[in-house]
């Protein structure tokens, strides 16, 4: 269970006092499970909802080759499940995974969907915010796909890094996942996209101390 602070930081249950979701979890039978890292999460054959309560987790398509891609990275507060997942091709399968100890609380899409008997108004601001995740994950999606279509490792890491600084409102920002698993985001080698990175520093093109990066803008 998610206590008054987290809860806060959840999209899922915005606008939903802690009270009322407590109510909802007994309502939606919602069942909470923990998980060690790099364990198997969530492999999308059921409708159930997670909501990552603590921890961090990747969303993986894994193709027809077996070649492993990290379509998103989910912290706090994120939110994953069938009816927020947009289809790849033919083949392709997801699954989320553990990249630290997680908390995970799932629940039946079906329960969110279902009034119930009390036809409570946090029902319709839960399923609010379930369309609004919905609108968002198609952005993301948006988003990555122009990464992707960059054609050279140099000019994906840029645009990437331009869509991250717009995001934190200035030219600094914070990388929200690993380099290996930015390698993989932007779906290149990551020996090659690290003789990359060391150009645009030589360059002054970008600034790195760890996770914080700055980037020169035109």
């Amino acid at each position: 269970m998610l206590n008054e602070q987290e809860l806060a930081r959840s999209p899922l249950f915005h606008d939903i006092s802690y009270e009322e979701y407590r109510g909802m979890l007994t309502c939606f039978q919602a069942v909470q499970k923990s998980f060690r890292p790099d364990e198997l999460i969530y492999n999308f054959s059921s409708d159930a909802v997670g909501i990552v309560e603590r921890g961090e987790a990747s969303l993986i398509r894994i193709d027809e080759e077996g070649v492993s891609t990290v379509l998103e990275s989910l912290s706090a507060g994120g939110v994953f499940g069938k009816t927020l997942a947009f289809a790849g091709s033919v083949g392709d399968s997801l699954e989320v995974v553990a990249r630290t100890a997680c908390d995970v609380l799932f629940i039946d899409y079906s329960r969110i969907l279902s009034r119930c008997q009390s036809a409570c108004h946090r029902h319709s601001i839960l399923v609010q915010n379930m369309l609004g995740l919905m609108a968002d994950k198609a952005q993301a999606l948006s988003q990555r796909v122009d990464v992707l279509s960059r054609r050279s490792i140099r000019e994906k890491l840029l645009c990437c890094f331009r869509q991250l600084a717009h995001q934190a409102g200035g030219d600094t920002f914070t990388l929200p996942f690993s380099l290996s698993t930015l390698a993989d985001y932007i779906a290149t080698d990551r020996s090659a996209m690290m003789r990359e990175l060391k150009h645009l520093r030589e360059e002054g093109v970008i600034r790195s101390e760890g996770r914080k990066f700055t980037l020169r803008q035109g």
